[in-house]
């Protein structure tokens, strides 16, 4: 691959401007490398030297937008032709103080003069320590982050300063998910003890939400959190689930030293579950919450899980553990701040389908029986999201297995052309009977308003009426009463 006919459009534009003094770095060296990016790519880091900020600023202003985000320590943003980039003068970083750190408690020493190769060790990795010139294609790589990208392994670039961002821990996990590579003992070691409590919850969401959406297989991002410590740290709720185990008759699946733990079967679910999501072209937003989803929809079970003797044996049970990880994961959304992703309400949407993920076996498990009230119960309960539930209920199954998940079982393929068949979807669950109408009836807004609504809107889902008109009749009915 000719690394220079790779790059960015905007390469000659930068040359112009700076002629030999200007380097993509970091992750995008990196991914050029290894055939992961192109011209396609949104976001490029680049390196100026021999330039004050002043100066690259006035230089890039009269052709894009200049967003001066840190200029006083070397960094600008700049947008052109719905690239951005992110350029940096070279610099040094020096910890702010000692004691509980985040990944923003730095001393940056911008220097336009500090020779690259001394930017470049202040990285974090190996393989992110690399620098490409412009305008020749000259590869500064004094870490030998060409090895480590060659035998694809996460190693650091500096052992003594890597304790000084926490923020490394989950970069690492990241990458090693995202990149398929695998991490150096030596990241372990430094990571053993490190304190992370002082990470924002932004940047953990951020780091988390990127491992769930670009790896392949996010159960290695997942397991990484673990074994770097991150998980016992920063997600409290998620934790405890490697110290409960399940049922092995029912719960086959066990990690690499045998374990039968919660914590196995939820990383092969959220696997399972991405699978899925792919298949089925899910949007992103969808893709999120469903993964989301698989990774808390048993988390409950470490609250809930007994031993019962039944059918002539010890079994571990965990009866009401749907219920108790929909509360669960709504308490963890709430200290991590999680409330919507694109305007797409993850608050809302991941518990429901937690807490409602049962019922849609339990459904098959009546199908003899069961009626249309049902469905529309269920629909009503997780506000429509019908695919969503019945992909997390086929990942749930296919989580005891590692084996992937190839499509839809029969369960599955029932469950979606049931709810076909009777009409039941996120439309036909929408309210009949609107606020509006019951004005024109004569009622007042008010309590009483909202409780008549509520009425109609149960015998709606309990499938006494479908229309508009039936419905109106009914809410006579409620006024009437209510008037005399």
């Amino acid at each position: 691959m000719d690394i220079l006919e790779a790059l960015f459009t905007e390469k000659d534009f930068f040359v112009d401007k700076f002629g030999a003094d200007v380097y993509a770095v970091g992750g995008y060296v990196r991914d050029l490398i290894l055939g992961r990016t192109g011209d396609n790519i949104d976001l490029v880091d680049l390196l100026i030297c021999h330039h004050p900020v002043e100066d690259i600023i006035k230089a890039l202003e009269p052709d894009g937008r200049v967003n001066q985000v840190g200029k006083s320590f070397g960094v600008i943003k700049f947008k052109i032709h719905e690239r951005t980039y992110d350029i940096a003068l070279p610099r040094k970083d020096r910890p702010a103080a000692s004691g509980v750190r985040g990944h923003k408690d730095f001393i940056i020493d911008a220097d336009p003069d500090l020779p690259i190769e001394e930017d470049l060790s202040r990285r974090d990795f190996r393989c992110n320590s690399i620098a490409l010139r412009l305008i020749n294609g000259q590869v500064i790589d004094p870490k030998e982050g060409l090895t480590d990208i060659r035998d694809k392994i996460i190693r650091l670039t500096n052992p003594e300063a890597f304790p000084d961002d926490p923020l490394r821990v989950l970069r690492a996990a990241r990458f090693a998910s995202v990149l398929g590579f695998e991490i150096d003992k030596e990241v372990y070691q430094a990571s053993k003890n490190l304190n992370l409590s002082g990470l924002s919850l932004e940047r953990v969401t951020e780091e988390t939400f990127r491992i769930l959406l670009e790896s392949p297989q996010p159960s290695i991002g997942l397991e990484e959190l673990f074994k770097l410590d991150a998980l016992r740290q920063l997600f409290p709720e998620l934790y405890p689930l490697s110290l409960c185990i399940q049922d092995s008759v029912f719960h086959p699946e066990r990690d690499s030293f045998g374990h039968h733990t919660v914590w196995q079967h939820s990383k092969i679910t959220v696997g399972q579950a991405k699978r899925l999501a792919e298949k089925f072209n899910l949007n992103r937003e969808e893709e999120l919450a469903l993964l989301l989803a698989a990774l808390y929809h048993d988390v409950g079970k470490s609250r809930t899980t007994a031993w019962e003797f039944k059918k002539g044996r010890m079994v571990i049970t965990s009866k009401g553990h749907d219920i108790a990880s929909a509360e669960i994961t709504h308490s963890a959304f709430e200290r991590m701040k999680i409330f919507s992703w694109n305007g797409y309400d993850l608050r809302k949407t991941v518990p429901s389908l937690i807490r409602c993920h049962h019922r849609a076996s339990e459904l098959w498990a009546n199908k003899n029986k069961v009626t249309k009230k049902a469905f529309n119960r269920l629909a009503a309960d997780i506000d429509g999201n019908i695919e969503l539930l019945v992909l997390l209920d086929a990942a749930d199954r296919a989580g005891r297995s590692d084996k992937p998940i190839e499509g839809l079982d029969e369960q599955s393929v029932w469950l979606l052309d049931k709810f076909k068949e009777l009409n039941v979807s996120k439309e036909t669950i929408q309210p009949l009977i609107l606020g509006r109408d019951l004005i024109g009836l004569g009622v007042e807004p008010g309590r009483n308003m909202g409780k008549i609504l509520k009425k109609l809107y149960e015998l709606q889902i309990d499938n006494e009426f479908d229309t508009k008109e039936d419905g109106l009749r009914i809410a006579v009915q409620f006024v009437g009463n209510d008037n005399t």
